[in-house]
């Protein structure tokens, strides 16, 4: 029989040991901001997760957010039922710290979708040919390497655009290390007024190319001084791959070809507890349309609390989601993350056997105005 229980220090070399024989890695097991699981079998140690404790934005609000990660099992404790002992006992975990929702990198996926995770988005990477940025407009803009002085004003840079794009981190501590940007071989800003009007990090890897982790900019003037920073590195390098915040930002102001979705990473999501999830997301569409509801059912094995009939909709001000209804819309646990996400619409999720009943269903589209895309710029 499995058993599940909260990770403590004299478990760090067993754990380390597992990481290292599933992940070939054991980066991070002490580092701060999350909280682990151990599942076991005779006592003994079988299998690990670990919770990190992140918020992400969803409709302009920063949602608390449960980051799953590092889900590792003994090989001789596979098919045993501790991968899911250990995810039952996370979403447990996690509604009672008030984590709403939870995201994960898949590795298995049938495992996850049978305990209610969902596609949602993706951590995509763009190819820039450097050559191709020598055309960028000049911008009356200084720019200068970052100080640790910078940090706030880095942070709350980034921020300003990750607020704007559903499914992006907040990047608070202690689930991240603000500091941690100056690990990076280039940390270049572009000061304004008042902070900073954006900013460039990237590693230099090898002798072709740059690693754009963050190229983040308030208005064209600031994104065109740092396009001309990398384009800058024509002729010593051939290339920069840059991590994708807004496309926009590339498709619209990159003076030449460039390939997006060069490399692509997708994650999924899970309402670990639905009345709370619709309480903390933000509904900029509320404000535009006349309120009102539509009678869900949702079945949740894993979190039986989300299991139900729940009325869900908007009164003019702000969206609820109360016990009661008819459940004239039947929605499967692996439907409530695409749909809090809006990264698909009632008529997908029809299709792919996740939702069925009265076409009512699509009026839940109109709450997050679905479908648009939903990015991450961490992983974890």
């Amino acid at each position: 029989m499995v058993t599940v229980r909260a990770y403590r220090d004299e478990d760090r070399e067993d754990i380390d040991r597992l990481r290292r024989l599933v992940f070939r890695s054991s980066t991070g097991v002490l580092s701060g901001g999350w909280r682990g699981l151990v599942g076991e079998l005779d006592r003994e140690t079988a299998g690990f997760l670990r919770i990190w404790d992140y918020r992400q934005f969803f409709g302009g609000v920063a949602v608390p957010t449960g980051g799953v990660a590092s889900v590792a099992v003994y090989p001789h404790a596979r098919g045993r039922g501790v991968a899911g002992a250990l995810l039952s006992e996370s979403l447990r975990v996690m509604r009672e710290a008030g984590q709403v929702i939870a995201a994960l990198y898949p590795y298995v996926l049938p495992l996850y979708r049978r305990h209610g995770w969902e596609h949602v988005g993706t951590v995509e990477w763009a190819t820039v040919p450097l050559v191709n940025l020598a055309a960028t407009p000049r911008a009356p803009l200084p720019v200068r390497p970052a100080t640790p002085a910078d940090l706030p004003d880095l942070h709350a840079c980034y921020l300003r655009t990750a607020a704007t794009v559903d499914g992006m981190l907040d990047r608070a501590e202690p689930g991240s290390d603000h500091a941690s940007v100056f690990g990076a071989d280039l940390v270049t800003v572009a000061p304004g007024p008042e902070g900073l009007r954006g900013y460039l990090t990237a590693d230099r890897p090898d002798d072709a190319r740059l690693v754009v982790k963050d190229l983040v900019a308030d208005d064209v003037e600031a994104a065109h001084v740092l396009l001309r920073q990398l384009a800058s590195w024509a002729g010593l390098l051939t290339e920069a791959e840059v991590r994708v915040f807004d496309a926009a930002l590339l498709d619209h102001l990159v003076p030449g070809a460039l390939t997006r979705g060069a490399e692509v990473h997708r994650f999924m999501l899970r309402v670990v507890d639905l009345p709370a999830a619709v309480a903390a997301r933000g509904w900029p569409a509320v404000a535009h349309m006349k309120p009102f509801s539509v009678d869900i059912e949702v079945t949740d094995p894993t979190a039986p609390w989300n299991t139900g009939r729940w009325r869900l909709g908007h009164d003019g001000s702000s969206a609820f989601c109360e016990p009661g209804g008819t459940g004239e819309v039947h929605l499967h646990a692996r439907a409530l993350g695409p749909w809090f996400a809006g990264s698909t619409t009632a008529h997908s999720l029809r299709r792919a056997g996740l939702l069925s009943g009265r076409p009512t269903a699509a009026l839940l589209d109109a709450l997050t105005g679905a479908p648009h895309p939903v990015r991450l710029s961490n992983t974890f």
